[in-house]
């Protein structure tokens, strides 16, 4: 390999670092306050209708604020929200809050229904050709930050289904290649419910 071949695949990879470079927590801190009314101070929701964001990995969330942003993810609030934060903001604001710890966001008394949804999520359902939620999002719900998979563990389960329900019926359609509307479409409702209901139950 030459020098010139080598000096400019360094070029590319630092180009390449640069453009990933993590945002500073320290400063997401600050930058989230207006986040923080929705999603908590440490980014663990106190509403059902609004996500969690404590321990996501941070690309998943620069991801998805540049989605609603750009408006590939509807959301009225979220567009607003976002519409004025610069890249910096999007990465530090993300950094800030994956480094917070999920909590369990609520335990649903109704033991049938958890029980369903770990068998869901472990194992899938080989009638309706349902793969494991585990197979992408990881045996406890930790998510795959590298393959952009986020976390579930300790989501709220009213969000939760929300998503489940928005991917199925193609109000949400920012999953890479289709791949979560055709899981939720082989979902029955019951199911959906089940799987929200036990990942709720986790935690970091």
């Amino acid at each position: 390999m030459t020098k010139t071949v080598l000096a400019a695949l360094v070029l590319v990879f630092a180009t390449c670092t640069t453009a990933q470079a993590a945002g500073d927590a320290g400063a997401g801190e600050e930058k989230s306050m207006a986040c923080q009314g929705c999603h908590g101070a440490d980014g663990n929701s106190p509403a059902g209708i609004w996500p969690s964001l404590a321990g996501q990995a941070e690309k998943y969330l620069v991801k998805q604020i540049e989605d609603f942003k750009s408006g590939v993810r509807k959301n009225e609030t979220m567009e607003s929200m976002v519409a004025e934060l610069s890249s910096e903001d999007i990465a530090d604001i993300s950094a800030y809050f994956a480094k917070q710890k999920a909590t369990a966001s609520g335990i649903n008394d109704d033991e049938g229904l958890i029980t369903l949804g770990k068998k869901i999520y472990k194992g899938g359902n080989h009638d309706s050709r349902l793969m494991a939620c585990a197979g992408c999002h990881g045996p406890n719900a930790e998510g795959n930050g590298p393959a952009n998979f986020p976390r579930l563990g300790g989501q709220q389960a009213e969000y939760l289904l929300m998503q489940m329900e928005a991917f199925s019926s193609g109000a949400r359609t920012n999953d890479m290649n289709g791949m979560m509307k055709n899981i939720a479409t082989r979902m029955s409702q019951k199911e959906m419910e089940a799987v929200s209901a036990y990942l709720a139950t986790l935690s970091q």
